[in-house]
Formats: structure tokens, sequence, C-alpha cells
């Protein structure tokens, strides 16, 4: 039950009054979605909603795949939606359902409807269906073959079923109201044919029920005591309670509406996310810079860091637009608690340490995370030669302490968890390039305070030259460089940020990342989060995120 300390939304108060009331002994929510695309971070929002409240009221939720269109749906969106969901930490109860499962129970259900005089074949075409249809300030006329006999549409139906009949020239319609002011409720599609394979049903069927039709028939059929919907679906209700009223189904699931999470500086409209793969603007569906759950994992957002955003959120009756600094204040605050540290060198410039022999090396024990005993210590080689980020170095010598707390000729800097060293000269190429670095260490200076007179500008992170770990790093920033990409007119590819990706290969790591694995997560100090990239065979690094907000609105 409910914390009776905690706040509750409407759906928590409808739920609470049913369950009180004896409408419904246990609370039996579902995520249905369409299998033609990729999950994101509006659905995830759904997911923990749904899976949520089952969770909450010791109930359960189903997890059924709305099938009913093999023109756009594919095995593999349902593999990965299934290891989406998985992977957020929800389980579903029972075996997972499909709309497919009930075809033949939809097909019975349709006749019903024909012998009761309350769905009929419709020979119209689409666009004189359109002109039937009415606007939004004028009703609809009624079709010519609106008031064919029952037994006519049952054998028509039936001859759609057996593909006897071309696409287009037929449909199964509900008989409503022409004159409703919801356009929905104006004789809505029931069926219509579409002469192709299904990816479970294989040819077995020739017409496919629409969305409206099946969707609470579906809820009716798996005993969903609250179908919860965003927004976009409450035009629809109406329509979802007239089959739940005129059919004779096995139970009386109701649909409720909330708003759906939209985040700006990114698109969810599965049309327009299939549009970016489609035509190559980026890797895939699971392109770090997408918004779709796998994009998120394999950026290195983890399911803790999404499921806490998700649950911050307002389960409200209004849309609203989320601020891409609100889900990424998530993501920093998980990362900085769970994430291993370490070094990587993104810009590598060779130190030679003229005081440490050559032949003479040692390896620091480093705490693998500053608050985080439960994380293993690191060990860090360290020799004769070192790598340092080339914008840790400067030949300003004029340059304050405050203004540059890093290394220049003739100071010091501290080396992240090693010695103090000091820059005596640099070696440049012909171009006038700086090439190498000549400095030397402060002895006995590892994990000790200076020694008196020498006062290090800063501290920065190092690896070692001879036992490190070369690496590509990714950089990702927001895909678009305008908070509503898609609002206006022009078309929304048009704000496609140029600087989305930035690869910088001849990076150097230290050397215990060589066998960083996929889903493992660290800070690169003074960089930034980052997580080993899950299809690359080689040692290349996704930056999650930056250590700050670096964006102006």
């Amino acid at each position: 039950m409910t914390d009776p300390d905690k706040p509750i939304n409407f759906i928590q108060q409808v739920i609470n009054h049913d369950l009180e009331s004896g409408l419904v002994d246990r609370v039996i929510t579902r995520f249905p979605p369409e299998p033609n695309g990729y999950l994101h971070i509006g659905h995830a929002k759904s997911i923990c909603v749904n899976f949520g409240l089952a969770e909450q009221y010791a109930g359960g939720c189903n997890l059924r795949f709305d099938d009913t269109n093999p023109e756009k749906e594919d095995e593999e969106y349902v593999n990965a939606i299934i290891d989406d969901v998985r992977w957020l930490g929800f389980q579903w109860q029972g075996d997972i359902c499909y709309a497919s499962d009930y075809f033949d129970q939809l097909y019975s259900w349709a006749k019903y409807l024909i012998t009761q005089g309350k769905a009929y074949i419709c020979e119209l075409n689409s666009e004189d269906m359109r002109a039937f249809r009415g606007t939004l300030t004028e009703p609809g006329k009624n079709s010519p073959f609106r008031e064919r006999p029952a037994l006519e549409s049952l054998n028509l139906l039936e001859e759609m079923k057996t593909g006897q009949i071309d696409e287009g020239r037929m449909t199964l319609r509900a008989k409503i109201d022409m004159a409703s002011p919801n356009i929905n409720m104006r004789d809505p599609v029931m069926y219509r044919i579409k002469k192709m394979a299904h990816q479970r049903t294989g040819e077995l069927w020739n017409i496919y029920p629409s969305y409206d039709f099946a969707h609470g028939q579906e809820d009716a059929i798996e005993g969903v005591s609250h179908s919860i919907c965003t927004l976009e679906f409450a035009a629809n209700r109406p329509l979802y309670e007239w089959f739940v009223d005129n059919l004779p189904l096995p139970s009386q699931p109701r649909q409720y509406e909330f708003g759906r999470l939209n985040l700006n500086y990114t698109v969810t409209s599965k049309r327009k996310l299939k549009q970016l793969v489609d035509e190559s603007y980026v890797e895939g569906w699971d392109d770090p810079r997408m918004p779709t759950i796998s994009g998120l994992r394999r950026r290195g957002v983890s399911p803790q860091a999404i499921r806490s955003f998700c649950d911050s959120l307002a389960v409200a009756k209004t849309d609203g637009v989320v601020d891409m600094a609100q889900f990424e204040h998530f993501i920093r605050d998980d990362l900085n608690t769970n994430a291993s540290r370490a070094m990587c060198v993104i810009n590598p410039l060779l130190v030679t340490l003229t005081n440490y022999g050559a032949d003479k090396s040692e390896r620091f024990v480093v705490a693998g995370h500053p608050n985080r005993d439960d994380l293993a210590d690191r060990n860090l080689p360290f020799g004769h030669q070192i790598y340092i980020d080339r914008n840790d170095f400067s030949e300003d010598i004029s340059l304050s302490r405050k203004k540059f707390k890093r290394l220049v000729i003739g100071d010091y800097v501290r080396l992240r968890s090693a010695y103090i060293i000091r820059a005596d000269d640099l070696i440049k190429d012909d171009s006038g390039e700086i090439t190498e670095i000549i400095g030397s260490i402060v002895d006995d200076t590892v994990g000790k305070d200076a020694p008196e007179g020498i006062r290090p500008r800063g501290v920065i992170h190092w690896v070692s030259a001879t036992d490190c770990a070369d690496c590509t790093v990714k950089i990702y920033d927001r895909l678009f460089n305008k908070a509503a990409p898609d609002a206006d007119e022009e078309s929304f590819l048009e704000h496609i940020n140029p600087n989305s990706l930035t690869l910088i290969e001849g990076c150097k790591a230290e050397l215990g990342l060589a066998n960083a694995s996929a889903g493992d997560h660290y800070q690169f100090e003074r960089e930034g989060y980052f997580t080993r990239d899950s299809k690359s065979d080689s040692l290349v690094f996704n930056c999650t995120i930056g250590l700050r907000d670096n964006w102006k609105i």
C-alpha cells in the first residue's frame, strides 16, 4: 500500500478507492509496446509507472506486445524491448503476452458485433472514408454500406480473412455515431486487409485488428484492472469503453491517462528516430546519442539513474517538457556514487623525469573510489616516463597560479596519488609542436606534504608511458542543438548538432582499464564519466557525461 505520509498521485487515488470499495481485489497493470521500434526515455516513464504501481500494491504487471501491424513490426524490436525492460530491473508476471495470441478471440468478437448490428463491412476507399468522416466542426455522413445485412457482412469478413478480397477494397467498421463530436467514435475501422506474413502467426491471417479494437479486449482477457496510458490516448477512451461495454468480455478494465515524458533537445517519435537510423544520421537504434534505452545503456547511463529520474517526475493529467539538465543531474549523481575512479590522458604529452632511473619502476596502490571501500583498489605503475594531458602544460610562465593551476617551466605540480614534479625544459619538433617535457620528481613526496619552499600549483592526472593501455575515446554531446527540434515547420533534421560526436584516438589510459567491460562505469579524473563501448572489439570508451554541465540555455 501507499505510504500515508507521502503525497499520492491521481492514479494512486483511483487505485486506493477501487481497493477500499472492493471494485478490484488485485491491481493488474500492463506495459503494451508496439514492436515497431526501440524503447526510448519516454517509454521508461511508462514502464516505471506501470511496473511501479504493480509492485507498490503487490499486484502484477503484464508485458504485452501489441503486434497488430506486421507491416512495421519486427522480431528485432521484440527482443530489444524484452532486454530493455529486464535491464531496467523489472519483471513481468507470467509469460510475455502478445496481441497475436488473441487473434482468434478478437475475430470472434468482431463477428459478434456484426450479429448485434454494431459493425459492418464498408467498401469506401481511404479517400472517401476521410471525406465521409467530417471535420472537428462538421459531423460525418453515414457510409452507403452502413445498413448492410449482418449475414452479408459476416460472409465478406470471412472472405477478407481468407484472402479473397484485395487490400484496400473493404474494412470492418464499428457502427457507432457519425455525428459524434469525438471523431474517434465516427464508425472507426476495426479490421483492415493486409496480405503480409506476421512475425508470429505467419500467413494465417490476411486481416489484422486495429489498435483501438484490440487494446481494451486484450486488457479484459488478461484481467487488467487499471489500463494506464499516456495523455494522447485520452480521446480514444470513449471508444475503448464502447467496445468494453458492447462485448461479452471476461472483465471490465478501465483506462486512465497521464502526461507523457517530453525531454528537450530530443525527439521521441519512433517514426523520427527510425528516420535517423535509416538515413544514417546515427549508427543505429543503440547509438549513444539516441534517447533510446539501448542507446543510453551503451552510453553508460545506469538503470538506477533512469529509474530515479522517472520516479522524480510527476504523474499528472497534463503534458510538460522536462529540461535535459534534470535528467543529467540524476546521471551524474548516480555515477558520482557508483563509478570507479581511473585516469586517462586524452591528449597525451610525454614527460621524461631525468632524476628517476630509466630502469626503475614503482606501483602505487590507490583507492578505487574515495568513499567506497567495497570497490577494488587500483594498481598504478610509475616509471621514468609518463604522459600528462597536453592541456595541463603551458609555455607561458607569466600565468598566475590562480589562473593556471597546472604545469609551467620552472614550477611544480602534484601528480595524482604520486610524486610532485617540476618542469625543467621542453623539446619541440621542426614545426614548433611540443613533443616532450623534461622534468624531475621531488623525492619523498608520494602521499606526503610538499617540502618547505615548494608549493605545487595544483594536481593533475597522468599514466605511465611504458605501462598503459592505448585507447580511443568518444565524446558525445546532445544530438540536437535546439531545445525543441521538431516544434517548428522546418525539419527536425536541420537542428542536428554537427558536434554531437568527437572521436579522439591515441589516448592513454591507466593499465587496469585494458580489462574494462561494457557496463562498467568509470570517472576519468578531471575529464568525465565513461564506459567501455559494447560494440567495439578494440578498447573504446564512450563518454557518458561530463563532470559538469557546459550547456548555456
